[in-house]
């Protein structure tokens, strides 16, 4: 199964990271249209296929790999196109797909890691269609020594922005901050 190009930019998500984040600071190349992709690899203590909804569900200390994307969570669930939307998404895509993911929700202690780059919340979703990563609940956001905190993280991978937002329940402000020569630490 084919986890779309940008899903570890994950998972998850996070699953995640085509374009700068806040600053030059945090950053990360995914891969580029013309690069092989390398296979996605998810381990859970249980998994369930469920056609109905056309979903699968880890549970259970769950990890998720691609490349150097690593994604855990308590639970994750990969939701993908039905075969009615994947035969047409097929003929939209040329005939290349035959099933593509359409959105992955992971939730539970959720971690995003790849290199030094690091993000944690209580939930992160992943919808393919807007190439949007969604991280909520207490996320922080690290790279090296620098570090972003809010209640809400939105990465929109086309458009090369973040946002940030706080808990209007909890009335926190979004606080960051930046190390110089962090990198060299």
């Amino acid at each position: 199964m084919n986890l779309c190009k940008y899903l570890f930019p994950l998972a998850v998500s996070v699953v995640l990271f085509s374009t700068p984040l806040l600053s030059p600071a945090f950053g990360a190349d995914a891969p580029r249209d013309n690069e092989p992709q390398s296979p996605i690899q998810i381990e859970a203590d249980q998994m369930i296929n469920n056609q109905k909804d056309s979903s699968v569900f880890f549970s259970g200390k769950v990890s998720a790999e691609q490349g150097d994307i690593i994604i855990h969570a308590d639970e994750m669930t990969v939701y993908y196109f039905s075969r009615n939307d994947a035969v047409n998404n097929k003929e939209q895509a040329g005939g290349k797909s035959s099933r593509n993911i359409q959105r992955i929700r992971a939730v539970g202690n959720v971690e995003i890691t790849k290199g030094e780059w690091v993000a944690t919340g209580d939930t992160a979703e992943y919808f393919e269609n807007e190439k949007k990563v969604v991280l909520v609940g207490d996320t922080r956001v690290w790279q090296n020594n620098n570090l972003i905190t809010g209640d809400k993280f939105i990465m929109y991978l086309d458009e090369g922005k973040s946002v940030v937002e706080r808990s209007s329940e909890k009335d926190e402000r979004v606080k960051a901050f930046f190390y110089p020569n962090s990198e060299n630490k």
